[in-house]
Order: structure tokens, then sequence, then C-alpha cells
């Protein structure tokens, strides 16, 4: 049923707000304090600049006290010139390579000079940029980190394959189109830049509709509140198991990355298979919402949809399944749920999904206190932190790939963004209310509360070691959103029957592996309740590889733990409160 208004319990935890909010023991002008740090954050786009220059000053002072990396520095710059010496010279193939995500030297053209030279000098370069960015002893860790992707982003910024001169597949393309690829080029630039300043960049083209093509898996939202839809799949077999699945997904985007076209929809896979299939559309917040927090996304987005599940289908047990952030709420859930003895669960299912963050990967060099507390301004201000300012930390992790080679082909070879249903969903992000993303970066990211045993739910402590209930983690090889490793170390908190799957690709299309997918691969792997502890690598050399799709493996899993299959049960409960409202995919999914 639907709960308490979310408005009066925002209020009433207005005083323990992250960052400050409603404090009455504050700096008398902490408020100009606070708008200021927040116009900065709108110009450095939330990047605090405190945070950049102590990273600078701390790889800096540690260098100029370490001689012998200094000298190791100096050898490799020999080195590396003596190597693109003999290949200029034709006596030695191409030493240097791309790394495996950079698509900027793909082209044929490089291996030509004098291409494949400056392409070879470039690569050199950065050989010798990491060098000089790993760890110094004494340094903080994460200092090193950062002045590498700082330098990394500025060597990105002069490749030579963003230079018409310097690039033979743009001068290739201007040969082909007779210049005209400049000009498209020039058009494209110029719709970009207005988007941008006004506010309202403007979508390509797609042959993709929502609720037409991509989420448009049948079925009914069966309640709504003011943060979600709870939609309810129509069966599409004769019988169903009796526990139905419920699936939350991260608030970051739109739900349908688990639902994007009939044949690659997890969501429609999972139905066909003999399931009822619940899943929760997250609203996209704006500024009115701004104290809206994590518990708020527990008790009226998790609890307040396993509570409908229960009552449509009147089962004692329910399958859960979270994807990235949303598996993250869940576990938190879960936690809350065993320490109170609801044992409405038959198993947990953790896509992508962290619940310890001490190797939460690279989106950690955004993350100290100088960074949140700008960020926190910066939220305090707008409300929300923008679905623009998060894409762009995204796109920053893999500038070479996600800015530079398709600026690199939508500015200068006038091409038009491909056409493919996770780009849609990719530009289809959401906004995130401040209290909530600060709660999430500070307590769970930064202060890693979850696995140290001190995040609480309503005043008490939860503990991961409280679960019973089998867990099912899948982690991707290419993630760096969520890395497999710290995916993994679920193991090391819980002690419950438990499967673990290492699938290729990375933190999306990993998970979007649909059987029949080419080149898909994956690694599964048993813990049974009361076994040692064994660490990844390990596990990774003792663990088979299988060819395919990572779906049956868990299909085949949640038949083991699910009883005689039965009727499938009504769309909705009206008696209960639970009335169809409109048909799948709701109208959360629209909101912009």
């Amino acid at each position: 049923m639907p709960r308490d208004d979310i408005s009066t319990r925002q209020t009433s935890r207005l005083a323990d707000a992250p960052g400050g909010y409603g404090r009455d023991n504050l700096h008398p002008h902490d408020t100009l304090d606070r708008a200021t740090r927040a116009a900065q954050a709108r110009v450095t786009g939330g990047l605090s600049p405190h945070a950049a220059w102590a990273a600078w000053a701390d790889w800096a002072t540690h260098m100029m006290r370490a001689p012998g990396r200094q000298m190791a520095v100096a050898e490799r710059a020999v080195q590396n010139g003596w190597k693109l010496a003999r290949h200029a010279a034709g006596l030695a193939e191409a030493p240097f390579a791309p790394e495996r995500t950079d698509h900027r030297f793909t082209h044929e053209g490089w291996a030509r000079p004098p291409f494949a030279l400056w392409q070879q000098a470039f690569l050199a370069t950065q050989d010798v940029v990491d060098l000089a960015t790993e760890p110094l002893r004494g340094a903080r860790p994460r200092s090193a980190e950062r002045v590498r992707f700082m330098a990394r982003q500025t060597l990105d910024a002069v490749a030579p394959s963003n230079v018409p001169a310097l690039n033979p597949e743009i001068l290739e393309t201007l040969r082909e189109t007779g210049g005209h690829a400049l000009i498209d080029g020039w058009r494209n630039w110029q719709a970009d830049v207005l988007g941008e300043l006004s506010g309202e960049p403007v979508a390509p083209e797609s042959r993709f509709r929502v609720g037409e093509t991509l989420a448009c898996t049948p079925g009914q939202v069966v309640y709504r509140n003011e943060i979600m839809e709870l939609i309810q799949y129509s069966p599409q077999t004769e019988t169903v198991h009796p526990e139905p699945v419920l699936i939350v997904p991260a608030w970051i985007m739109k739900y349908y990355i688990l639902d994007l076209q009939p044949q690659n929809s997890l969501i429609n896979w999972l139905v066909g298979q003999g399931y009822t299939v619940f899943a929760i559309s997250w609203f996209n917040p704006t500024a009115e919402h701004r104290d809206l927090g994590l518990e708020d996304y527990r008790r009226d987005g998790v609890m307040a949809a396993l509570d409908a599940v229960s009552a449509i289908t009147e089962a004692p047990k329910v399958h859960a399944c979270g994807y990235c952030l949303g598996g993250t709420m869940l576990s938190i859930a879960a936690a809350a749920m065993a320490r109170d003895g609801d044992d409405r669960l038959a198993s947990i299912t953790l896509l992508a999904a962290q619940t310890d963050f001490a190797e939460a990967g690279e989106l950690l060099l955004f993350v100290d206190e100088s960074q949140l507390a700008f960020l926190e301004d910066m939220m305090w201000d707008q409300g929300t932190l923008d679905s623009r300012q998060m894409a762009g930390a995204f796109q920053a992790l893999r500038a070479e790939d996600l800015i530079w080679t398709r600026s690199v082909g939508r500015y200068l070879m006038g091409r038009e963004d491909p056409d493919a249903d996770i780009l849609v969903w990719n530009r289809d992000a959401t906004r995130m209310p401040a209290r909530m993303h600060g709660e999430y970066l500070r307590g769970l990211f930064m202060e890693n509360r979850l696995t140290s045993g001190r995040y609480a739910v309503d005043g008490r402590v939860v503990a991961l070691r409280d679960l019973s209930a089998p867990i099912f983690a899948v982690g991707t090889e290419a993630d760096h959103i969520a890395p497999w490793r710290s995916v993994y170390k679920a193991k090391l908190f819980t002690d419950v029957d438990m499967h673990f799957v290492l699938t290729s690709g990375g933190h999306n299309g990993g998970i979007v592996s649909e059987p029949g997918h080419r080149g898909r691969r994956y690694r599964v792997g048993h813990r049974p309740p009361g076994a040692l502890y064994m660490d990844p690598d390990t596990w990774l050399d003792h663990a088979e590889q299988k060819d395919g799709s990572w779906w049956p493996e868990w299909g085949a899993w949640l038949d083991r733990l699910s009883g005689d299959r039965v009727a499938p049960p009504p769309m909705g409960a009206p008696g209960k409160g639970y009335a169809p409202l409109a048909p799948a995919p709701g109208t959360y999914i629209f909101q912009t």
C-alpha cells in the first residue's frame, strides 16, 4: 500500500543531511562560502581545483625527492627515442601499440609513413608519462592516479589523430567527399554548441522509439508513488514459476537498459522463461526533490515495490535482482530485511553491483573530501546533479574513445553518431537529488560504510553477513564503473550459497548479453556456505571459460530455486490498491 508522504520524512531528516544541510552550528557566513564554491563549480563542471592542485603538488614534491625515479623516466625516454629511430629507419616493427579501448588509430593509414611515426611518437610519449605517474613511495597513491588522469587528458587533446593534416583517415575522407565532410562537420558542431548553450541538446535522428521499439515488453504499471512506477509484465507462457522476479535498476539512467529491443531484452527473455516479472521505473528528479535521500529510495522504492509484488502475486517468496546502483540499494534493503526477520527473498541477484567500495575503480579519482564538498555545494545550489555532469565524468574516464574519437568523426569527418539501441538509452540519462547523491558518494563510495559495519537503516546498523538468501553475482571483464574484482568482494562479506559469474564486455554490454550474441563468453564459480575465501585472481585462474551468454546459466539457477509452475497471477490487484494505471513502459520513463 502507499506509504506516508515522503516530504514529511524529508523535513524530519534535514538536521543530519550530508554537506551541512540544515545544521545549526554552521559558520555565520557559510552560505556565502557555499554559494561562491557553487559558482566556481558551474565553471569547472563540478571538478574541484583544489583537488587537482593538491594531487599535482603531492606528486611533484615526492618526484623531486626521488632521483631514482627521475633517472628511470629519463632512461625510458631515451629508450623510446631509440625505438622510434629504429622504426623510422625501417629496422624494426612498430614498438608501441594502442590500448585495447583506444580506437583512434584503427585506420590502416596509421601503418604507413609518415603517419606511423606520428602515431608511434604519441604512444611513446604516453608510455613515458605512464611511468612517471606510477605510485611514488610516500605520496598518496590516488595523487599519482589523478596526475596520470590529468596528463592523459592533456595528451589526448594534442594527439595527432585530432589534427586533420596528421590523420590519414580524415585526409582520405576529405578526398572522397571533395571537402564536404568539413562542411557537414561544421554544421554538426554548430548544432551541438547551440544545443548546449540553450540547455536543450538536439538528439540525433533515430529509428528507435521508447515504448515502440525500445522498452516495449507488454505490461502494466500497477503502482506509482513520487519516486517510482512499478511495472508488471504480461505473461508469455501458460504457466509460471510461483516466485515472481523483482528488478531494481539503477536510478542514474532509465531502467530500459534491461528492456531494449525484444531480442536483447533481459526482461522479455525472463518473462519468456516463465517468470512473473516486475520492474521499477525510477522518476527523473528536479530541484524540488533535492532532499530525497537513500532511505527514500530504499523505503519508497525497493520496499514499496516488494510489498506490491507480494500483495499482487500472494507469493511468500520473491526473487530480487538489482543492477548497478540498484544492486547496491537491494543489498542494503536485503540486509535490513534479514536484520528484522523479513524472509521474503528467495534469492538475490546482483548485476555489476558493488557492495564494497574500497576498490571501486577509476571513479574514485573524483572522490575525496575536497571534491565531495565541491560537488555537494554545486548540488546544494542546483538541487540535483545534472545528467550531463555525470555523463561528462564517465566520458572523461574513456576520453580517447568517448570524447575524441567521436569528436573527430562528427566535426572533422562530418559523420553522424551511429544509431544503436544502447546509444539511444545512453543519451537518456536522469538527474539525481542532491541529498541522495551526497549520501551515496560520502557514505558508501568514500567512507565505505556498508562493509565496515557503519551503515544504518532506521537508526540501526545493517550487515551483509546477516543475509541467508542465495546470491548470484555478475561482474564484467571490462567494467570501469564497477570493476569485477570489486563486485567479487561480495564473497568476502557474506556467507551464503553464492554463484559468481564473470562475463565478457563492459558495464552495460556485458549485462546485455543475450543468447546468440556473437563473441560472448563467461566464467562461473560456486561458493557454498562456510567455504574458505578465494581471492579473485586465484578464482580467475581456476574458473573454466564457457562460450555464449550467461543468461541461461542464471535462468537454470533461478529454476533450481523455484517451485512447480502454476497459473499466472492477475495483472495488478485493484482490491488491494494496485490497479493497473497505464500500459508499460509507463509515464516516468518519458520524464526529461
